[in-house]
């Protein structure tokens, strides 16, 4: 599975307008649903899950970057939606450093393998200083693309 497959090409956000956590998922959750990854009607509940997951455990896991995620009945599609803030956002991380970098995965809650194919494939990115680097230096939607572009193709080690 490649991040191509399911990263909507119109829900990268290169400048996050948000500075606070609870906003920067709304803010995703908007672009998915602008770029028709998922229905308008759902936006609210996700927004209000995600959030609700945060509270629980947060999915900043360090090194600058966070991947909040969903399961949902009503999503058909697995879609993510990929936002840089250049001013860091505090995601409570694991290394208590700022989020730059966001991936909001969004699944279909009867496709648990897809779901940890993407996460594994995310995450694995995520691991490369690299790809980090890369994508928080990243100042248009093109730039992001092309990351990952990169990324699936293996050129980026």
């Amino acid at each position: 599975m490649k991040l191509l497959d399911f990263v909507l090409a119109d829900a990268l956000i290169p400048e996050l307008k948000a500075t606070e956590r609870d906003d920067v998922i709304a803010e995703l959750v908007d672009a998915a649903v602008a770029a028709k990854g998922i229905p308008k009607n759902l936006r609210d509940t996700l927004v209000k899950e995600i959030i609700g997951r945060e509270k629980h455990g947060s999915t900043g896991f360090g090194k600058g970057v966070a991947v909040p995620h969903v399961k949902h009945e009503k999503i058909k599609k697995m879609v993510a939606a990929i936002g840089v803030s250049q001013q860091g956002v505090d995601f409570n991380a694991l290394d208590k450093a700022p989020v730059y970098s966001v991936v909001l995965l969004l699944s279909p809650i009867d496709k648990p393998d897809e779901h940890l194919k993407a996460m594994e494939n995310i995450f694995s990115n995520l691991q490369k200083d690299n790809f980090r680097r890369f994508l928080r230096q990243a100042t248009t939607a093109e730039a992001i693309k092309d990351l990952l572009h990169e990324a699936d193709t293996q050129q980026l080690a």
